[in-house]
Parts: structure tokens; sequence; C-alpha cells
């Protein structure tokens, strides 16, 4: 009988940028747009104090990148080790080449596959599956899965409930292939019926700083 292979979660790594922004920063540049927001308006309802905003161009790729060194380095590994690596992220700085390649590139992995995969605020999760399934199903031995969003490039900063909650930043996990339960089961589901409902009235791109 063929041994069982799972998944496990070796080492991870994050980064932000450095650039931070209060809820009375963001509010006083809210408000210079006519929008009427407060430090106690958005603590009270989502628990947020301050947020990070990366600044100049190819961030998202940069911070990924960066995430990813220190996955690497907290577990002791080489990006020779690395199988693949999954970018999960609606923000690139490029449709093509795809970030997962740029961070690829800027490792020196030059072993591994790369790909990009979007589900926006999900798509870490969804990143992370698709590694445990590809472990499990013996196509590779060790993936690293990165998240990374520039999402103050993107936000409607005329909408009080949505500019308020997001940040930029990458966070990253290597997996590894194991004899014992790391990742225990996934299940992945959506509901396009309501894609709608998360579409601005009318969408624009603002870097609102």
């Amino acid at each position: 009988m063929s041994e069982k292979i799972y998944s496990r979660i070796a080492s991870t790594g994050s980064f932000l940028p450095e650039k931070i922004v209060s809820n009375d920063e963001l509010a006083a540049k809210l408000a210079e747009r006519g929008v009427e927001t407060s430090d106690e308006w958005i603590r009270t309802r989502t628990g947020i104090e301050q947020r990070y905003f990366a600044e100049g161009a190819g961030s998202t790729t940069a911070m990924a990148f960066e995430a990813a060194k220190r996955a690497l380095e907290n577990g002791g590994f080489t990006p020779d080790e690395i199988d693949l690596i999954i970018v999960a992220t609606t923000t690139p700085d490029s449709v093509f080449p795809s970030t997962a390649c740029q961070v690829q590139a800027l490792l020196q992995a030059s072993s591994a596959g790369a790909f990009d995969i979007q589900a926006v605020c999900s798509g870490f999760v969804y990143a992370l599956s698709i590694a445990d399934s590809m472990i499990r199903a013996g196509s590779a031995e060790r993936v690293l899965v990165i998240g990374s969003e520039s999402l103050s490039r993107v936000l409607d900063w005329d909408d009080r409930t949505t500019c308020v909650l997001f940040g930029d930043g990458a966070g990253a996990a290597v997996l590894e292939k194991s004899s014992e339960p790391g990742i225990l089961a996934t299940e992945l589901k959506a509901d396009g019926t309501r894609g709608v409902h998360v579409l601005a009235a009318d969408s624009h791109i603002d870097n609102g700083k």
C-alpha cells in the first residue's frame, strides 16, 4: 500500500510598505474630495485604526518578492528547492508577464513553474488549495504561495463604505510534502450571481493620494 501524501505549511513570511495612513489622515484626505468620515466612524464599524499604502510602480511584485524571500529564509529554503510559485493578486503590475513569473526571476528560482490566480479576497485560500492539491497529486513537493495586493491603486475614493477598508501588503507561505496531515481539507465555492453587488456604479481608478 502506497504512503498517503499530504501537504503542510513549512514556513511563512509577510511584508508591509513603509507608508502608514491613520484613520485621521485618511479622513482628512477624503474631506478634500467631499467624502465625510472620521476615526470614530471607521473604528466603530471595522476595528481598523490604520492601513499601509505602497508607493511607486511595481509595488505588487516588489511586495510579493519581499514576502517570498522572508518565507524562504524563515524555513531555511533556497529558491532552487521550490517546484512551483503561485501568486494570488487582483492588482498585478502587468497583464503579462505574470506576477509569479516576475517573482520567480527576482528569486532566481529557475526550476519553478509560476502562474497567477485572481479570486480577490479569497485568492490566497484558492492558491493554497491549488498548491495542496498539486502536492497531494505528486506534481510538486514544495510550493511557494503568495498573496500580494496594491488595492490603494484601484479603490473608489468617493465610496466611504469601501475605501476605508483596504490597504496594501503581501504574505507568503511555503507548502511542502508531508507524511502527516497539515492542511486537512479545503472546499472552494463561489456565487457568481451576486457579482453585481461588488461592482461600483461608476467604476474608476484614482490613486487618491
